[in-house]
């Protein structure tokens, strides 16, 4: 017990007001620690504590509030076939055993049909455990049939809009005559004689009240909420209507009272068309704001749409194919070339290459072999795998995605509390502005009639909507955009703190670096090549455990280089390594081994010149002679140099923060353009550096990948962890970035900047509209000999305040990471080469590692299918030297283009 978590769905709320009085009334529960009411979203999130209230009693303080609330849940509904069952009383016991469980809604066990329907919640219980409950009554869950799932919430969203709709037509299609009957006549319009207000004046007010009552039908939530809201002294928009299309209302009826009494000068000013018009011009904002609000949204749609619906799992030898939901942890599962990996796992058997884009971003495939993880919802592009499944359901890095970004879109960004606070306390002191200005022109011996219109003009355009939309709307937007391209954002305070960010501090190694060594230089010297000296060093390292002797492997292997046989191998700790192989004697390790061996160095100034580079330089002596030097380094990732230009374009300086010696940090810094370095720093002082740059009064982003880099992502006012990196950097990090591509830190930034400048904009435009629109209604204006607000356009006024809101936080729909893309075009072009030879995924494997190491290749994707490769390379490389390259691995070339 303690402390816990719960989210609602919120019912009934329209606009920021109603956000206030929700949030109020859940503050006052006893042991409610943090309240979060998301209107865009129309969701509450709260944190209480459960040894003094309870969800139950939330629930209630909200009831009481004038609203309703129902927890959110992820129903699903599962048939499910049981052996075993030989009557009804077996069918009861069923029933019986799998209501128990938590999350279960609705059973029904049919005894004749011998199946259990169940429709269950998700967050609550798997159908793993449902199947436990049947075993546990003594009987047996058999292979089940398709599941679907019911998105209650899209049904909800759904019938609104729907429901909206057809009451803005019934309220139009009696709308459009009332305007015509209470208006045409002024125009020169034709009247029958029967309503002509010169004739039959008692007719022509009749009519227009009887055209009124289905419009007021259509509209009666204003005025069930809106009164209701007033009552409970937290007055909102539905109140401002309700009370000044009521004072409308209550005219007309009046002034047909006094028609009917003889005084036709009445006729003249019935205000009926005025309450038609206000509710169906609302009716129509709301439709088209539920309509730009469900478009807001559509991320998470998106990311759900990804997730394929079946698996074909293994069993026995066989090939059974199963829903989804079924899949549980340790099943092998087979995917064919084109269909989608349905799970997370570890590929066990089989090459091929997966289009991870719809989750990183990332446009290239990614090659997978035996050990490579998969991602559920990837799709397998030319080879036939089986992997493991090692994480399923709400577990699978998809889930967790959608997860991520859906708290993230019902979070708030500190922005947004301005608004809140001043939309708490904006209708109040509307309904005041009203009444003081509506009085104080009767008073000033304007007729009754004037003062309502003043009245009735204020109350409408004054609504608070587009005040309560401006920020969730592009939180929701912006956060979805991100996920889009691959950089997932937790919420609204990192979005909005990113753009503030004055200092980025990277980890070094596996941040700005591969975090794999690998071979960057081969300088050979007394006559021997590059390949023969490569071939032999790594013939001698062949098996070797040390990062620097794999890296002088997998460099030979890159090259195609075949190995030599170890005829006798001794490590001489601290300095190397001597072998004996092909009959030569070859030693390989650092200068003192050299010098303990007295072994001339002759290429002393290289050796000098590569470790001031940060690498590490290893000499290869031949029979006592020196043969050459092989560097290695762990080497700076592709696009570290463009991503800290575009940064310092922006204006914010980086930083480097190492464990590595000083002289191997300042090597890196120079290449990529690094302007503070911070290196020997131990794993524990990570955090206090970032300390130490905070103090500056800097706003300071971290971004790192590895465990020894949680506090100090935890310290950074952003902290941006890489997608490579541990589950305990991302569960630290404000910001994850699903590739390794430091180009998205600027994608984040650039996002950050690009949605607070939007909701700055939204929170402009609704600010100045309610402080333009309310003295325009107040007939401010008109005391000068200006315009007086008539209240239909005061309605349409304000139903078009929060469409423009929304619209313009779609137009973040539009943002895309235009560096990155220029970067790719300017730099970089794509070739397709055709291929003879190719018959299997081993080839394909052989194919793309040879044009991996062709240098200025950035990346290769081999189809199998079509023998070709679409490769992405630098403008620089050649023709010939790809040609070569798949020629040497043992293929034909057929053309390049």
């Amino acid at each position: 017990m303690g402390r816990k978590k719960e989210t609602l769905n919120i019912l009934g709320m329209t606009c920021a007001a109603c956000v206030k009085a929700v949030e109020r009334s859940v503050n006052k529960v006893e042991g409610v620690t943090k309240v979060n009411v998301n209107i865009a979203t129309e969701k509450l999130d709260v944190e209480f504590d459960e040894t003094k209230t309870s969800i139950e009693d939330i629930k209630k303080a909200i009831t009481n509030a004038g609203y309703g609330a129902e927890g959110e849940i992820n129903l699903r509904e599962v048939s499910i076939p049981i052996s075993g069952m030989t009557c009804a009383s077996c069918a009861a016991n069923v029933e019986k055993s799998i209501k128990k469980l938590e999350g279960a809604q609705d059973v029904s066990v049919n005894f004749a049909t011998e199946k259990a329907t169940v429709v269950y919640d998700a967050n609550a219980t798997r159908i793993s455990e449902i199947k436990q409950a049947i075993e546990k009554a003594g009987y047996k869950p058999l292979e089940i049939e398709a599941g679907k799932q019911v998105d209650e919430e899209k049904e909800r969203r759904v019938k609104e809009m729907k429901t909206l709709w057809k009451k803005f037509i019934v309220s139009a299609v009696f709308t459009i005559p009332l305007l015509y009957i209470a208006m045409g006549h002024m125009l020169g319009l034709y009247l029958p004689t029967i309503i002509d207000p010169s004739v039959n004046p008692l007719n022509f007010a009749i009519i227009q009240l009887l055209l009124t009552i289905p419009v007021l039908m259509a509209g009666n939530k204003f005025y069930t909420v809106g009164f209701k809201s007033l009552i409970r002294r937290n007055p909102n928009m539905d109140s401002l209507i309700a009370i000044g299309t009521s004072a409308a209302i209550l005219y007309g009826l009046f002034a047909v009272k006094e028609i009917a009494a003889g005084k036709m000068e009445f006729a003249q000013d019935l205000y009926f068309e005025t309450a038609g018009v206000i509710i169906t011009l609302i009716l129509l904002g709301k439709y088209l704001e539920s309509v730009s609000k469900g478009k807001t949204s559509e991320a998470i749609k998106k990311l759900m749409g990804l997730a394929p619906k079946t698996a074909t799992v293994i069993q026995n030898d066989k090939e059974i194919v199963i829903p989804i939901e079924e899949v549980e942890v340790g099943d092998i599962i087979l995917v064919k070339p084109g269909e989608k990996i349905p799970v997370d796992g570890v590929v066990i058997e089989g090459n091929t290459s997966v289009d991870e884009s719809m989750l990183t971003g990332e446009s290239m495939p990614v090659e997978k072999e035996p050990g490579s993880s998969v991602t559920g919802a990837s799709i397998n592009k030319n080879g036939l795998i089986k992997f493991k499944a090692t994480k399923v359901g709400k577990d699978t890095a998809l889930a967790q995605i959608i997860k991520l970004v859906e708290d993230a879109q019902g979070s708030k960004a500190p922005i947004a509390k301005l608004a809140d606070i001043i939309s708490g306390y904006f209708v109040p002191i509307v309904i005041g502005i009203a009444i003081i200005a509506g009085l104080g022109w009767f008073i000033s011996g304007e007729s009754g009639i004037f003062s309502l219109t003043i009245f009735i003009s204020v109350l409408v355009i004054a609504c608070p909507c587009a005040l309560g939309l401006a920020t969730p709307t592009a939180i929701m937007v912006g956060t979805g955009k991100g996920a889009e391209y691959g950089v997932l954002i937790k919420g609204g305070a990192p979005l909005e703190t990113a753009h503030k960010i004055k200092t980025i501090v990277f980890d070094k190694t596996g941040t700005i670096t591969e975090g794999k060594p690998k071979v960057t230089d081969v300088i050979t010297t007394n006559g021997y090549e590059k390949d023969e000296i490569l071939q032999l060093a790594a013939s001698a390292e062949k098996g070797s455990e040390h990062p620097l002797g794999e890296a002088i492997v997998k460099g030979a292997e890159e090259k195609g280089l075949n190995f030599s046989k170890v005829d006798k191998f001794s490590a001489i700790p601290g300095h190397g390594i001597e072998v004996t192989l092909d009959e030569k004697n070859i030693l390989l390790g650092n200068k003192k081994l050299m010098n303990e061996r007295n072994i001339e160095i002759t290429l002393q100034e290289e050796s000098d010149r590569l470790a001031s580079e940060g690498k590490t330089p290893m000499f290869m002596a031949i029979d006592n002679k020196l043969a050459g030097i092989i560097a290695v380094a762990d080497v700076t990732k592709e696009n570290s140099v463009f991503a800290i230009k575009k940064l310092h374009e922006m204006g914010i300086k980086v930083a480097m923060i190492t464990g590595d010696n000083k002289r191997t940090a300042e090597a890196i810094a120079k290449q990529v353009g690094i302007d503070i370095v911070l290196a020997e720093v131990l794993p524990e002082d990570k955090a206090n550096e970032v300390k130490k740059l905070q103090e500056t009064g800097n706003i300071v982003a971290m971004v790192g990948d590895g465990i020894n880099d949680a506090p100090a992502l935890a310290q950074a006012d952003v902290g941006i962890a890489i997608g490579s990196g541990t589950d305990v950097a991302m569960e630290s990090a404000d910001i994850v970035l699903m590739k390794s591509d430091l180009l998205d830190v600027v994608t984040a930034i650039q996002l950050s900047k690009n949605t607070i400048k939007n909701i700055k904009q939204n929170l402009f435009w609704a600010f100045a509209y309610n402080s333009a629109g309310i003295p325009l209604a107040a007939g401010l204006f008109y005391i000068f000999g200006g315009p007086k607000l008539n209240p239909m356009f005061a309605a349409a006024a304000m139903s078009f305040s929060s469409v423009s809101v929304l619209l313009n936080a779609l137009r973040l729909k539009g943002f895309k990471p235009i560096i990155k893309n220029n970067f790719k075009e300017e730099i970089f072009m794509k070739k397709e080469i055709l291929i003879e030879g190719m018959s299997c995924g081993h080839c394909v494997g052989h194919v793309t590692k040879a044009l991996k190491a062709v240098s200025g290749v950035t990346d290769v994707d081999v189809n199998l299918t079509e023998k070709k490769a679409v490769v992405q390379l630098s403008n620089e490389v050649q023709d010939e030297e790809l040609k070569g390259a798949i020629e040497d691995a043992g293929y034909e070339v057929v053309s390049v283009k």
